[in-house]
Order: C-alpha cells, then structure tokens, then sequence
C-alpha cells in the first residue's frame, strides 16, 4: 500500500493525512487512493499490451461509481453478477458491449436487460440457464452471445468460501459434461457459442492453480475444435490475491507472462499461431489494497481475560473479519507513543461475532483513529445497515484532493422506502 505512508508521525493517504479527513468528513469512513487504483489496473493492462485481451474489473470487490467511471476510462470492462451491476456500470459512462455477466441464478428481467444493452458476452453456468437464455433472446428476436463457465474440479487451497472450482461448488458446468453441454448449446438457434470461461476461487497467492486450470480449458477447447465449435476467446477468471500479511501474491505482470507463454505455445503448435482473445476478471487486486478503513477509538474496557478496543466500526461496515476469519492489519493514525497493550478490536453491533481484529498489540487511547488496511474489496460492498445503522461515508484521495463519492447514511435515508400500517 505505497499511497498510505506516515509523514512526521502521521499515517496519510496519499498526500492527505488521515487526521485531518477523520475531522472534517467523520468516521468510520472508507478512503481510497486514486493513484493505487490506477496502477493497479494498469499492471494488468500493460502486461496485455499489443494482445487481444480485455481486463474485465469484477465489480462485486467493490461498486462505487467513481471507481468504476475511473476503470471505464482507463479502458476496463466489466465482470457483473446482477441487473443492478449492469445498471451501475452504465450509470458511471462504462460500455455494456465489454461487460461479462456471471452468476448462477439470472433471472429473466437480468437477461432481458442485458441483451438490450447488448453486453458482450453471457458466463453460462448450467443446462437449464442455457435454455431460459435461448427462450428469452428468442422472444426478443436476438442472439445471446454465451461461454460457458467450466468447473475444471482444481483446488484453488484458499478459504472454502471464496473456492469456487471444485465438484463441491455451486459454479460452473463439471468439467466431464463440459462437451456435451457445449453440444447442446450449439444446437440452440438463439444462442451464439462464443468462449469459455473460468474461475477457480479468490485470494490465490500462487498461480500454479490458475495455469493448471488454463491447461483442462485448453485440452476443452481442441476437443470442441475437433467437433467444428470454435471458441472465439477464453476467460480464465480472477482471482490474484493480495497482501493481508500472510505473504505477497504472485506480481501481476509475472503470472500474465507465464500465462500468455502458454498460450502463445499452445496456439503455434495446434493453430498455426493464430491468436484467441483472453479476457481476465480481476478484482480484489484492482481494489484491495487501495482502500483503508478509517476508525475512531470509543472505549478501552479492560476484562478478566481480553482488553477490548471498542470503535465506531463495527462489522456491518467490514463483515470479512466475522465472515472469513479475516486478518486485517490495524494501525494507528498517529505514533502518539501511547502504551501498547494486546486488544481485541470490536465494534458496538449487539453480536459477539462483531470483531474486526483480534490478539493485536496497539497504543492506542480513547479518541485516537485507527486504519483497517487492505480495505478496499468487500468492505463497503458487502457493508449492511444492520443495528440500524447508517453505511460509511466514501472517499478517493487525488493527490492533496479528496473527493466524497458516497455520502454517509442517515437514519431518515433508512427509512425512506419502509411505511407503516395504521
């Protein structure tokens, strides 16, 4: 996280200190570096350079429109999984014609809007999808682009809850039946056969499980060849994790090169060198580490067996922690030289389960800001407004700017679509 530094003492984001942005915009608030985004994106698009490739941003690690405009500019796509994620991309000027939609569970309103904006291609993930998809294009007069989304049964060795290429999995079509539903789907008259695609899990650090993946989609797509369905490009997902502080993943540029070096060698030896399209569904390395999640300190309460550093977020802000078991580093804002102590973090959500940091040593005192690192994926995305409480206020820093791209919540924002009965 290069952009958020301390400068005489003080944690910044980017050249803005923390502080100050606690002061004037509240906590908890959600702070981003535009610079971070950026060339974390642009890691994916330089190692593409010169190469029919499309870097397709999964926008469930995090929606703000600002960031999506921001991606959108820098020449993204888009990975969706709902109607309301099409719906964002286009409110933030991004093209629906390089938009993904994956997802197990499309209904027909999400297919009906997605075939208006004629986005680029649909991930079909089973039978029954592809023939409500060739029923509704069919009544619309229109022909669905579609790949399907091969389950290719690799352990991506990552949480179980964020491993989505196992037999287990809700994913995807196993890849034994691969063949014949891409028979079937060959014979629908609404359906255009398009690609593959694939994607394996979330927070990989290695990408020895992402190339083996690549190998059975490229074993998948000869056969297909062999039977005259030609396949026009290849989506190997997402995935590439970042740092927690359980290791550095593979560096972008390196695991693209090792990937593209077998597709080069592949396509010289089986195509005569003729090149297919290579779409990538990057995530949390876009956003991950581009965001911090700044807290106040409410309490110190010193138990029997625990201290607990009680603050103002909570984990309907940043539910990874209670989730996921998460690891997410806590820092001061200020090195004040308070005396440290072992603390439980924990917000004031009527849970146990509300806890963003456990067993960490801090100095810290009642009133003093903390930063939760690595913020910037499923934090705001997957915040609620259980306890009744209002979502955290959104900011990117641009150098010395900051720019409030998501007002905070208020209880009358709450209750503006509820109604009582008299």
């Amino acid at each position: 996280m290069s952009h958020f530094e301390y400068q005489n003492g003080v944690l910044h984001a980017e050249g803005v200190a923390l502080d100050r942005i606690a002061e004037q915009y509240g906590t908890p608030a959600y702070v981003y570096s535009k610079s971070q985004l950026s060339e974390n994106f642009d890691s994916y698009a330089n190692a593409c350079a010169g190469r029919d490739a499309l870097v397709c941003y999964a926008m469930k690690a995090n929606s703000n429109l600002a960031i999506l405009d921001l991606l959108s500019r820098r020449g993204a796509g888009f990975d969706i999984v709902s109607g309301g994620e099409l719906l964002r991309v286009i409110a933030a000027g991004g093209d629906p014609k390089k938009v993904i939609f994956s997802g197990v569970g499309k209904s027909v309103e999400e297919m009906r809007l997605a075939l208006e904006h004629d986005i680029l291609c649909f991930n079909v993930e089973s039978i029954p999808e592809l023939h409500r998809l060739n029923q509704v294009a069919g009544s619309m007069g229109k022909k669905a682009r579609i790949s399907l989304r091969v389950n290719p049964n690799v352990d991506a060795k990552t949480h179980p809850y964020i491993a989505t290429g196992l037999k287990a999995n809700k994913f995807g079509v196993a890849f034994d039946d691969a063949l014949e539903t891409y028979r079937t789907a060959a014979k629908l008259p609404h359906l255009d056969v398009s690609g593959i695609d694939c994607h394996i899990g979330s927070q990989l650090l290695d990408d020895a499980p992402l190339l083996e993946a690549l190998d059975k989609l490229i074993e998948l797509i000869d056969a297909l060849g062999a039977e005259g369905i030609h396949l026009h490009h290849l989506d190997i997902g997402g995935g590439l994790g970042i740092d927690y502080g359980d290791g550095a993943p593979v560096p972008v540029g390196d695991y693209l090169a090792r990937l593209f070096k077998r597709i080069d060698a592949w396509r010289a030896e089986k195509h005569g060198g003729a090149p297919i399209k290579v779409i990538f569904e990057p995530g949390r390395s876009i956003v991950g580490n581009a965001g911090v999640l700044l807290t106040r300190v409410e309490f110190i309460k010193h138990g029997e067996e625990k201290n607990f550093c009680i603050v103002d977020a909570a984990m309907n802000d940043m539910a990874r922690p209670a989730m996921y078991q998460a690891w997410m580093d806590m820092q001061p804002v200020l090195r004040n030289g308070a005396a440290a102590a072992m603390f439980d973090v924990v917000g004031p959500i009527c849970e146990s389960g509300d806890w963003l940091a456990r067993d960490r040593e801090l100095g810290v005192d009642a009133g003093d800001l903390l930063v939760m690192k690595t913020a910037g994926a499923y934090g705001m995305t997957m915040a609620s407004n259980y306890n009744t409480r209002g979502r955290a206020v959104e900011l990117i820093v641009d150098g010395d700017k900051v720019h409030v791209v998501r007002q905070r919540e208020n209880p009358a924002d709450l209750f503006a679509l509820e109604s009582v009965i008299r």
